[in-house]
């Protein structure tokens, strides 16, 4: 854990229609002290995304050779590798070659569009990689629903997302840029 990191718990209910897969996952997150809470809760909703009982949050924005997120299998193996924001081409490339499925989630707009127009003829090579884009204001209204003790439900169908938390929903469209082969 990063020193002086914030500690946050979740509890995440799933209902995803699209996978069927309908479970509840207590999570502990550490916030790393140069994390917005943005990208703490786009880390969330990636998870929600890819729920697996095996999936789990790694030691992430603190270390540079792990993903925000992975699923591991009964035998150690990478299955899903899943990073957030920008990666450089070198790290794709790098992940890929690690693991049997790699998800990349860019968010922060005009930002992340440029990002993609760079890169995209350079992963086209990678059957492996998914690269799902995320609207800057959904993910503003996904941060605004951040606190240090959560109760979110996440509902999944036909590839749109309802995240709730007391009160309040956002609703998600996660814009798939590349899809894995």
């Amino acid at each position: 854990m990063a020193p002086n990191a914030t500690i946050y718990k979740a509890e995440l209910s799933i209902s995803d229609m699209d996978r069927h897969y309908y479970e509840t996952h207590k999570l502990t997150i550490a916030k790393h002290p140069s994390e917005t809470e943005e990208r703490l809760m786009i880390r969330i909703f990636a998870f929600a995304l890819n729920a697996h009982e095996c999936l789990e949050m790694t030691k992430g924005i603190s270390t540079d050779d792990e993903p925000d997120i992975w699923q591991k299998s009964l035998s150690g193996e990478l299955d899903v590798w899943v990073a957030l924001g920008l990666p450089s081409e070198k790290v794709m490339r790098q992940s890929c070659g690690k693991a049997s499925k790699v998800i990349i989630y860019p968010y922060g707009g005009r930002a992340a569009e440029m990002w993609w127009d760079k890169v995209k003829n350079s992963t086209a090579r990678f059957d492996n990689l998914q690269v799902v884009g995320l609207p800057k204001t959904e993910t503003d209204a996904l941060a605004k629903l951040a606190s240090r003790a959560m109760k979110l439900q996440v509902n999944i169908q036909d590839g749109e997302v309802m995240v709730s938390a007391g009160d309040s929903i956002v609703y998600v469209n996660p814009a798939e840029w590349k899809g894995a082969a």
